[in-house]
């Protein structure tokens, strides 16, 4: 499995779980939170519900102990004797019969859902809302008994045993009377009309936690795919090192990925350097045998050598080896140099036509001397940037090849153009051009194709230098044999 991939679910599992787990115990104490605070409520509605009750409550146990009524046990109405007949019995009813019509988060409360019970001092109930339990004894309902003690009375039960759903909660207040317990209110409140509330507040939370997923999956993607595209670089900076192309160390992955491409840089380097020296004196060892040996054999021909003539021929061939070993070296110090170079050294900005107007005069003298016309091509405002030193040096190393290829009274075309994002610049000559099995080994170092004129060959540097130049310019160099003869070199340059 790919390491991002294994990042990216690693990093879902864990947020998952944690949300998850968070959101599952926040849905779990949802419910019963909103119940505390329902009971919470109901305990300072029972309380100010028996001070209201208390006055009339007080009156009928008076009136009981002195014989003026009859007991609460023997309604006289139907609903709980002469309490049910009062101001307070009256008030509730009232409030029972009333629709609030209040949206409340979402939820419509259109009636007024609680039950009052109303005990004396023994737990017989004298006053019910529902007309349900009065006469009975309730003394030994938690509620009640909690609260004739003196303690917290509460308690829930289900209207159905069978259904969990039919819970009603019960809170109790002791009703009192000239610092006695003379009785107990009971406020009961079904559970069926505060589950919307919970059932609201527990999707909400669950929607939160879809949304959050999905935003940490998002940040996790994005991570994911930040990541994979730090490695990717990485990888792709790796393989570049190791096929020995020219690349720049990736950045901007995090500082652990960055360091890990600099150690990489500084390893290519360090390895590059080694193999650069072994391969650069295996070709020089190579490439001057030729002229030490010709050199050598001169020598020993001078010792033997008697005629003044011989002598100054075999002279003048050792002073051309010697020149041509000093150009091997000048032109491979200088294509070592240009190799190690990632960009240009220096910036400068130049018109196309000055450039060419200044190699054309540096090879003026060799012109004239086989009789060739140098003509030129291109819009005169045509302008490049980069250092003009080494793009100089570049044109006249194909314009020297274009010289010593072209036949006597020939011409060369040196002609330059716009194309999008790159300048190209092209040397044309009329010569034999380059048979096909040599065309992709022209740039390689120390090859080269002999000269029509001379039989000799130069030092295969030309053509490599002028590839390296166009590279840290952002371009490149090709070579290929022009329709009707000769051959077209040209360089591609960033503009």
């Amino acid at each position: 499995m790919n390491i991002a991939i294994r990042f990216f679910v690693g990093y879902f599992l864990i947020v998952g779980l944690a949300a998850w787990f968070v959101l599952n115990i926040f849905a779990r104490e949802v419910e019963p939170g909103v119940r505390q605070a329902t009971e919470d409520t109901l305990v300072d509605a029972a309380n100010l519900l028996a001070e209201l009750a208390a006055p009339e409550l007080a009156a009928m146990a008076k009136a009981r102990s002195a014989g003026v009524s009859a007991p609460a046990t023997v309604p006289s109405d139907g609903a709980g004797g002469a309490f049910s007949s009062g101001r307070f019995a009256t008030a509730v009813e009232a409030a029972r019969r009333r629709s609030p019509g209040a949206r409340i988060y979402e939820v419509n409360k259109a009636s007024v859902d609680f039950r009052v019970y109303l005990t004396d001092a023994a737990g017989r109930v004298v006053f019910d809302s529902e007309n349900l339990a009065v006469g009975a004894d309730y003394s030994q309902w938690r509620d009640v008994a909690r609260a004739l003690r003196g303690e917290y009375g509460a308690r829930s039960t289900r209207d159905d045993p069978a259904d969990a759903g039919s819970s009603v909660l019960y809170v109790a207040a002791p009703v009192i009377a000239d610092g006695e317990r003379i009785g107990v209110l009971s406020l009961a409140k079904p559970a069926s009309s505060v589950d919307p509330y919970a059932e609201q507040a527990r999707d909400r939370v669950l929607r939160a936690g879809v949304v959050l997923l999905g935003v940490s999956a998002a940040i996790g993607l994005l991570f994911t795919l930040w990541l994979t595209w730090s490695l990717n670089r990485l990888r792709d900076y790796a393989r570049a090192v190791a096929d020995g192309a020219k690349a720049v160390p990736p950045t901007g992955g995090g500082r652990q990925l960055s360091e890990l491409a600099r150690a990489l840089a500084r390893m290519r380097e360090r390895l590059d350097g080694k193999q650069y020296v072994e391969r650069y004196v295996q070709s020089l060892a190579h490439e001057m045998k030729s002229p030490l040996t010709a050199v050598r054999g001169a020598a020993e021909v001078l010792q033997d050598a008697a005629a003044e003539a011989d002598r100054a021929r075999f002279v003048r061939h050792i002073d051309e080896q010697a020149e041509r070993m000093q150009q091997i070296i000048d032109r491979l110090l200088a294509l070592a140099r240009i190799e190690q170079l990632q960009a240009p050294e220096a910036q400068a900005d130049s018109a196309v036509a000055e450039l060419v107007r200044q190699v054309a005069d540096s090879r003026a003298q060799a012109l004239q001397a086989r009789g060739l016309v140098l003509r030129t091509e291109g819009p005169p405002g045509a302008r490049l940037q980069g250092d003009l030193f080494l793009l100089q040096q570049a044109l006249g190393n194909l314009v020297d090849n274009a010289i010593a290829f072209s036949p006597e009274g020939g011409e060369l075309l040196v002609s330059w153009r716009e194309a999008g994002e790159q300048l190209e610049i092209a040397v044309r000559d009329h010569g034999p051009g380059a048979p096909d099995y040599a065309l992709p080994q022209l740039f390689e170092r120390f090859y080269s194709l002999p000269r029509p004129t001379t039989g000799r060959k130069s030092t295969g540097l030309g053509l490599a230098f002028v590839r390296e130049v166009a590279r840290i310019h952002g371009g490149e160099a090709d070579f290929a044999n022009a329709p009707g003869g000769g051959a077209l070199a040209r360089m591609l340059l960033r503009r």
